[in-house]
């Protein structure tokens, strides 16, 4: 049962590789990096771990800053970052192919564990996804980030401005009295989930059927509410550098419909057990990374076309925990 598991797990992940996404098992760390705050600790000195990613922007940028801080801490880390999906990240790891990555909160209340109602608090969420994964599968949960990368709805700020337009009720008004002044550009996947449209209808009491919905990328949702012409407000993750750059406005979720989606580090309950250091070394970390400076780092890679790992080592070594190496 065992094996057939692991197999199971294994296909995904080679399929990325054999997709040409770039991973290899047991991939170097992509730059040097020396000890800074973060100073070697005896009881990782040589250890293995391997640290894995989804394969967005954010999701490579924090898989990075768990491979510099545990290298300087003097591990062994091999990088799979940059995989396809949460649901092949997710099987990587409750096979023990991966030790350790950082996921979301809200991803494995309702995605990995199956439930349908978030908890609104976000202390809460964590503790219940904390709890109930380790019962379940093992998976233990550690060192929650303030930042919540959820979903959100924006416009841009003259939309705004012109429709006075500034919560999810602001805009459940307006398309209710006016659906072409709300059209609104959703991403395939926030346009069925129920922590998407669907709920957000709900919720907010949106006739859907009334709704003037454009469904595109999600990379294209951004630039397209920007400029107003396809569609005047858009779905979007809250933490994406795209949002200040482009000087979108986040509606306000006035009745906390959203589920939370802080990120959090997951481990493989072995290597966790077997490594209590590691939480030491990446709590510091996490409690860096707010919304402000998670979006900072988004911005870099998305706006100004810098690489993940170097906008990664770059804040670790602003913020003293490395060195250049």
């Amino acid at each position: 049962m065992r094996k057939s598991r692991w197999l199971r797990g294994l296909i995904p992940v080679l399929a990325v590789v054999l997709a040409g996404c770039g991973l290899q098992s047991g991939g170097s760390v992509p730059l040097p990096v020396g000890p800074g705050s973060i100073t070697p600790v005896p009881e990782l000195d040589g250890v293995a771990v391997t640290v894995g990613s989804k394969d967005f922007t954010e999701a490579n940028i924090l898989g990075y800053l768990i491979e510099f801080a545990l290298t300087a801490a003097g591990a062994n880390v091999r990088d799979l970052t940059n995989i396809q999906g949460s649901n092949s990240l997710r099987d990587a790891q409750l096979n023990g192919q991966i030790d350790i990555a950082y996921d979301y909160t809200g991803t494995g209340w309702i995605n990995y564990l199956g439930n349908e109602t978030p908890e609104p608090d976000e202390r809460k969420q964590f503790d219940l996804v904390r709890d109930a994964d380790r019962a379940q599968h093992d998976m233990v949960w550690a060192a929650m980030a303030p930042m919540n990368n959820t979903y959100a709805l924006v416009t841009s700020r003259r939309t705004a401005e012109e429709t006075g337009v500034r919560t999810l009720s602001d805009y459940a008004k307006l398309l209710a009295a006016d659906p072409a002044a709300a059209a609104t550009c959703v991403g395939t996947e926030f346009n069925v989930r129920p922590d998407g449209y669907p709920g957000l209808a709900q919720k907010y009491g949106i006739d859907a059927g009334r709704a003037q919905k454009q469904i595109v990328q999600d990379a294209l949702v951004y630039q397209a509410t920007a400029d107003a012409k396809q569609c005047r407000f858009g779905s979007v993750a809250a933490t994406d550098g795209r949002i200040p750059a482009l000087d979108l406005v986040l509606l306000e979720d006035d009745k906390g419909f959203f589920p939370k989606y802080n990120a959090a580090l997951v481990m493989y309950g072995p290597f966790a057990d077997a490594n209590p250091r590691v939480v030491d070394i990446m709590a510091p970390i996490s409690a860096r990374l707010t919304n402000e400076v998670i979006t900072e780092l988004n911005r870099q890679v998305d706006i100004d076309g810098r690489e993940p790992a170097d906008v990664a080592r770059d804040w670790m070594i602003a913020e003293g925990l490395v060195t250049a190496g």
